[in-house]
């Protein structure tokens, strides 16, 4: 668990960076970038920033380059903010979350549908045996010459 200090640091940091790559940071290769986490060491030494972009394959690889070449940049506007003595290394890190959740959700669809399609084929089917399928007790056949009276065992002899 770490401690609301650490968190509060963590917290600044999103922010800082996130302002500085909005406004700051004009590198061309720099896509539309949005940073998700920041995950910050105990003793506030190395901050983990995860990142997400918008667009394809080439577009990642530019601004994960981009990045890498803006970090002393970041890190010396992190320091100057935080006025902290020791400033913490930067990491880029690319959150693989969106494609993770993107591809969970084409599961979840491909289920729905399956399920849809089965309600659809159960809308018209019928029993394969019987309505009821439980076993019911077996019922004795009635005899019709019986009286219905049960016999008495004889009493025993008393002597």
């Amino acid at each position: 668990m770490t401690s609301p200090r650490v968190r509060k640091i963590a917290d600044r940091i999103h922010v800082i960076v996130a302002e500085m790559l909005e406004r700051r940071i004009k590198d061309p290769r720099l896509g539309f970038v949005t940073v998700t986490d920041v995950r910050l060491t105990g003793d506030s030494q190395q901050a983990t920033i995860f990142y997400t972009v918008l667009g394809a394959e080439e577009d990642m690889v530019a601004t994960a380059a981009a990045l890498e070449s803006a970090k002393g940049v970041l890190r010396a506007e992190v320091g100057k903010q935080l006025g902290m003595r020791l400033v913490p290394t930067l990491t880029f890190i690319h959150d693989a979350l969106p494609e993770s959740a993107r591809a969970l959700d084409e599961v979840l669809a491909k289920a729905r549908e399956s399920d849809q399609q089965v309600a659809a084929v159960r809308e018209g089917a019928t029993y394969a045996g019987d309505v009821d399928p439980y076993k019911k007790p077996r019922e004795e056949p009635v005899d019709e010459t019986a009286t219905g009276e049960l016999d008495e065992p004889a009493a025993p002899d008393e002597k």
